[in-house]
């Protein structure tokens, strides 16, 4: 099994909102952080691409103190762990992973933050790469909002290739929770049900992993280590004792 990991990030930096204004966004730092840590701690490799090859750009609500509790200290952790992602200043260009490249890749893996929900959903390479993966059965694990790239992955019909799948998302009582309540166009859960994923939603921002065959999904911040976790136990890169996914 290659040991290499395809990280794919969004490249937007603003989301526009239904009262004609736009919000800063981007990928929200936990969720970049944590899963890598833990998937290169394992030995595995880890690269960063986006659409376009475009720089991403760090949430700057997800390195605020409040967000965490008032806690400097942890932001000033995520601060110092993403200037050691070098590939985060010189991401790869998701058009140029073709076949011969994902023969190489093990496992995609899709972080948050409200970014995905302007790029990634419609994006033609995610939707060719989560094809790939399909057919291949290969792992796909989204966390938080990257769930909306699984928007893009329809077959030739227009069926979403994951109908069907029990799956979680950052949920709508979270999102009505947010600065961005009632201002997106839609909730991430609302699309994803529309194109028939099963969403199981646990309890708002709490640790929440669901794992349907090749599909690994988490639903939010506190998510990132245990979905991190089952990506690896699907790899057969931890031992089931150390993994607890839930659903």
């Amino acid at each position: 099994m290659p040991s290499t990991i395809l990280m794919i990030l969004s490249a937007a930096r603003a989301i526009p909102l239904t009262d004609g204004t736009v919000h800063p966004t981007g990928y929200w730092a936990e969720e970049v952080v944590v899963p890598y840590e833990l998937l290169t701690g394992q030995g595995l490799r880890v690269r960063i691409a986006t659409p376009g090859g475009r720089l991403p750009a760090v949430d700057s609500l997800s390195l605020d103190p409040r967000e965490h509790g008032g806690d400097r200290e942890k932001v000033a952790r995520l601060e110092d762990a993403l200037a050691r992602i070098p590939a985060l200043t010189a991401p790869e260009d998701l058009a140029a992973m073709d076949d011969q490249v994902m023969d190489g890749i093990a496992a995609l893996f899709f972080p948050g933050g409200h970014g995905p929900m302007v790029d990634l959903w419609q994006d033609p390479d995610v939707a060719r790469l989560l094809r790939h993966c399909h057919a291949r059965g290969k792992p796909v694990a989204a966390l938080c909002h990257g769930p909306a790239a699984l928007l893009a992955a329809r077959d030739a019909s227009g069926r979403n290739l994951y109908a069907g799948y029990r799956a979680t998302s950052f949920s709508d009582a979270e999102e009505a929770q947010t600065e961005l309540a009632g201002r997106l166009p839609h909730t991430l859960a609302a699309a994803l049900r529309a194109q028939g994923l099963n969403l199981q939603p646990g309890p708002a921002w709490e640790a929440q992993v669901v794992v349907d065959r090749d599909l690994l999904t988490g639903q939010n911040p506190a998510s990132a280590a245990p979905l991190a976790q089952a990506l690896l136990g699907a790899l057969g890169s931890l031992s089931p004792s150390a993994i607890s996914p839930q659903g």
